[in-house]
């Protein structure tokens, strides 16, 4: 089965429509498909519900689909960097699941090993936990989240061999490896490309078997926040 695919716009060939589901991994700016993200603009596909630990900033990574309309729904933790989602959230145009952080690691982990459900006392007696349901385990109360899977997932690693095995670097690692084991599809963008047998096995994050389709990418590496101290007088 051949993986490697020219660029991002023919990796995602034959796979969008209207109203589906994607996962998105990144930390920030960090680690973040920006490559895919890009043709998904480009492809006008709308409707979207993305699952995301954030949103990017607003003009770039996701930032760039709030701008464009094409985003319906948010399955986020935090949303604090962009202005565009701000906006467009207290306007009523954008709907928002929000997570804490933990909750949705755990939810994409789960649905990528199959399991439906899991209790946690993380959101117990918050607006997390209305509507779900409650249960007592040992006389500590904990809610139900459902794990989370999508349509495609599109992620960013630092190394691939042919196979789609994958090395992340970093932050890079927080949501990346679990989002390729929950698309139906996952679509990995890399910074090189390396032939099999080249990666030690025992630093593989991800197994290819998770990974359907690869494309190298060029990466642009921003940084979200610049904090820098002003030269003092000598």
């Amino acid at each position: 089965m051949k993986k490697i695919y020219p660029d991002a716009k023919t990796a995602l060939d034959g796979l969008l429509f209207d109203g589906m589901t994607v996962m998105s991994g990144g930390f920030g700016l960090c680690g973040i498909p920006e490559n895919l993200i890009a043709a998904l603009r480009d492809s006008g596909v709308k409707d979207l519900t993305f699952i995301s630990n954030n949103a990017g900033v607003d003009d770039f990574g996701l930032g760039l689909l709030l701008h464009t309309r094409q985003i319906k729904k948010m399955i986020s933790s935090y949303v604090g960097e962009n202005k565009e989602f701000e906006r467009q959230f207290l306007s009523g145009e954008l709907e928002l699941e929000f997570n804490p952080q933990g909750t949705l690691a755990e939810r994409i982990r789960a649905g990528g090993a199959g399991i439906p459900g899991f209790y946690t006392k993380t959101g117990v007696g918050t607006v997390i936990a209305e509507g779900k349901e409650h249960k007592e385990f040992n006389g500590e109360t904990y809610i139900m989240e459902t794990g989370l899977t999508a349509d495609i997932s599109i992620v960013k690693a630092w190394k691939a061999d042919e196979q789609g095995n994958l090395v992340f670097r970093k932050t890079a690692r927080n949501f990346n490896p679990m989002m390729a084991t929950a698309g139906k599809v996952t679509i990995a963008e890399v910074e090189e490309i390396v032939p099999l047998g080249s990666l030690d096995p025992d630093c593989i994050h991800t197994p290819g078997i998770f990974v359907q389709r690869l494309i190298k990418g060029e990466h642009e590496k921003r940084i979200e926040q610049r904090t820098i101290r002003e030269r003092e007088n000598a």
